[in-house]
């Protein structure tokens, strides 16, 4: 905290202890105002003026200074003296410009304070300032038993701005101004402030506190029944859910349903598990591990080994790769599913109807009546459209594990995680390989020097890495094949046996009814769905790749849980869905993992930070590993060990980030962290090492000076 905080707060705190050391309650009381009622009336009927302004300073004046019972007796007060016209006036504005003061009193005194300790248990709450916040303000100013000095300082510890707090706070106070205001203009006959609010008037309060939920849902519901107008509601559903798409995502929204007993179809047109088993995560993380494998043993000399230099066997690698997804795919196979009760078909589905889905199966068609319906389509890789490439074959991350033969001479066209591994796994098998990316550099999304280490690496393994370059054409013929590529300098022409385009994924929004259902897409071509993950029709989810805005396989499964329990119990609570911690890895070697911000991006959104750094190469396990290279980056709110973000790259960062995971999701500071016991010598060592970096640049320097003082006055 600032010395200018600091010193606010003290002059506050010293306000508050003047008027009660002088006796501000007493004379602030119900009774003292009864028995000073006359001598007040006849010193406005002297003074006006002077009366109006002095009544109006007190009232802001307490009201900054949030003493609690002051506002409601200055209120009857005014109702007295002012009359009822004039008191509301006065004590309108006075209660909204007080309540603001207080407002920005325990903004600028409290607000980055504990922002920095419980940011991360308050970003949800943040959200939802942002966007209903006024509304928010304005029901909690209609409820008379929250004191309205709870809320100025409470707001003023959110991100809602000064203006929006001031004109909402009047108008929602304006009810309750005049009840209070026309109570005193009654004084006599009122003999404590309890008796102001019966329960009558209570109950219209809460009615009218109550009102703005009551017509949202109203308006939610209208809406609702005029998107669902065209379609006719069956009498009854067979199911209680359908999923399209049996990848991450849908396997997930199954398997939840039927945990709590209800009824689901799952339906899959082409093979159980989707993109993550067939085509990505598993067979990716087999080729890898046998890139990797062979590349260890060529390094056999390091260790003290001798060994014949290995060579790779691509068609028995290839063959390993799928031997692995054999092995996997019984997890995500019919027969586990239909042993869970869920209903397992194969087929095409299309969205008949909000509440139907028909199914196009080998034995004929279905038509599927569901309460709800969960689309998790995934998405397929893009390839973009460059002149001439539909005169190759071009290997994707979907048909790539087909090949049986190492491409010579093997262009890899993308420079991020998918096409980084691939060109590290192809380079270490013996293709000669170029890797091509129309940004300054690869894995664009990550720092500047987790971008070069990786860089570095590739081209040590003999990956030619093109940055700043795009695909202009590519040329088929008695020559052989190439492709052409541009950048400020000019043209380069570079010869390929084989194209493999990493160049991102696109969703899979066509063939299943989105259209005649009138359900819209984003810009970047996904399903469009609200923070529930509901599209257009309320009823209708979607998830996972198709909805994005991640396309990894863990975040479709977090997805997936929010998409099928609001579709099965949003009737009575829905959940938005959090994106707020999400971890991933590039599985190169060395790996790359992040969660959270990098300085790239907090510089980017303005987000203040402090950047501790640790090298891998001090830590004894990676020593004994031959792995001494990479870092652990930790960025942490200024003066907080709170965690925003955590960059690490080296060995097995993968497994490495997920302490940096828990430390964001569940606001584990790195002063715990270092206190944790870490077993040595481990490649986890590395996290407590980064926070102990961190504790020594914070260490209180005079409080040491003091120390030092007294350890050499023990000595003597």
């Amino acid at each position: 905290m600032t010395r200018a905080r600091i010193a606010l707060a003290a002059i506050v705190l010293l306000a508050i202890a003047a008027f009660l050391i002088s006796g501000g309650p007493q004379y602030l009381s119900f009774a003292n105002l009864q028995e000073l009622r006359a001598a007040l009336e006849r010193y406005y009927a002297a003074h006006r003026l002077q009366t109006l302004v002095a009544y109006f300073v007190l009232y802001v004046a307490c009201t900054g200074l949030s003493l609690p019972g002051s506002a409601t007796v200055l209120t009857l007060v005014g109702g007295a003296v002012f009359g009822f016209v004039l008191a509301t006036v006065l004590v309108s504005f006075a209660a909204s410009l007080g309540a603001t003061l207080a407002f920005l009193l325990s903004r600028f005194i409290l607000r980055d304070w504990v922002q920095e300790r419980f940011g991360s248990h308050l970003r949800a709450v943040n959200e939802g300032i942002e966007r209903e916040g006024g509304f928010y303000l304005f029901t909690l100013r209609l409820i008379p038993y929250i004191p309205y000095f709870a809320i100025n300082l409470v707001m003023g510890l959110t991100s809602m701005r000064a203006w929006t707090f001031y004109w909402v706070g009047q108008l929602g106070m304006l009810a309750g101004t005049m009840v209070y205001v026309n109570a005193g203009t009654q004084l006599a006959t009122v003999h404590s402030a309890g008796e102001i609010l019966s329960a009558r008037l209570v109950a219209a309060f809460l009615l009218l506190a109550f009102f703005p939920l009551i017509a949202k849902r109203i308006v939610d519901a209208a809406r609702a029944r005029r998107v669902y107008a065209r379609w006719p509601r069956p009498r009854r559903f067979e199911r209680n859910l359908v999923v399209i798409g049996a990848g991450s995502a849908g396997l997930v929204c199954a398997y939840i349903a039927a945990a709590v007993r209800a009824k689901v179809t799952l339906v899959e047109k082409h093979r159980m598990g989707g993109d993550c088993l067939n085509t990505g995560c598993v067979p990716s993380k087999a080729l890898l591990k046998s890139a990797r494998v062979l590349a260890l043993l060529r390094r056999a000399p390091e260790f003290g080994l001798k060994a014949p230099r290995p060579e790779a066997d691509f068609a028995a690698v290839m063959e390993r790769v799928r031997g692995v997804v054999e092995r996997v795919a019984p997890h995500d196979s019919v027969e586990r599913y239909r042993a869970l009760g869920v209903e397992c078909l194969q087929g095409e589905a299309r969205i008949a109807s909000p509440w139907s889905v028909e199914v196009a199966a080998s034995e004929g068609r279905r038509l599927l009546t569901t309460r709800s319906i969960v689309i998790a389509a995934g998405a397929r890789p893009f390839v973009p459209p460059i002149p001439g490439i539909e005169a190759l074959e071009v290997l994707t991350s979907d048909n790539v594990w087909a090949l049986r033969e190492l491409p010579r001479r093997l262009l890899v066209l993308g420079g991020g995680p998918v096409g980084c591994e691939l060109a590290q796994a192809f380079a270490r098998l013996g293709a000669q390989v170029t890797q091509l990316e129309m940004l300054p550099r690869i894995l664009a999304r990550e720092d500047d020097e987790v971008s070069a280490a990786l860089q570095a690496r590739l081209e040590s393994e003999g990956v030619r890495v093109l940055t700043g370059y795009q695909a202009v054409r590519v040329e088929v013929g008695a020559g052989g094949k190439r492709l052409v590529a541009r950048n400020a300098a000019g043209e380069i022409a570079l010869e390929l046996d084989a194209l493999l385009c990493a160049t991102g994924r696109i969703a899979n929004t066509a063939g299943y009814g989105l259209e005649a259902l009138g359900i819209p897409l984003t810009p970047a071509g996904t399903i469009a769905t609200d923070e529930f993950l509901r599209t257009r029709y309320p009823n209708i989810y979607a998830c996972g790749d198709v909805a994005g805005p991640y396309q990894f396989t863990h975040t479709a499964s977090h997805q997936a849980w929010y998409a099928t329990v609001n579709a099965l119990f949003g009737a009575f609570r829905t959940f938005r869905a959090d994106y707020s911690v999400i971890p991933w890895t590039t599985f190169t070697e060395p790996e790359v993992a992040r969660v959270g911000l990098n300085e790239r991006e907090a510089n980017e959104r303005n987000v203040p930070y402090e950047a501790t750094v640790y090298g891998m190469d001090e830590l004894d396990r990676a020593m004994t590993e031959g792995e001494a290279h990479g870092m652990v980056k930790v960025l942490t709110a200024p003066r907080s060990d709170r965690v925003l973000g955590a960059t690490i790259v080296g060995e097995q960062a993968g497994e490495l980030i997920a302490e940096f995971v828990l430390a964001m999701r569940h606001g584990i500071g790195l002063r715990k962290l270092l206190a944790t016991i870490h077993v040595y010598p481990t490649l986890a060592e590395a996290n407590k090492h980064a926070a102990g970096v961190w504790q020594r640049a914070h260490a209180p320097q005079g409080l040491l000076r003091h120390a030092e003082r007294f350890h050499a006055w023990m000595r003597a």
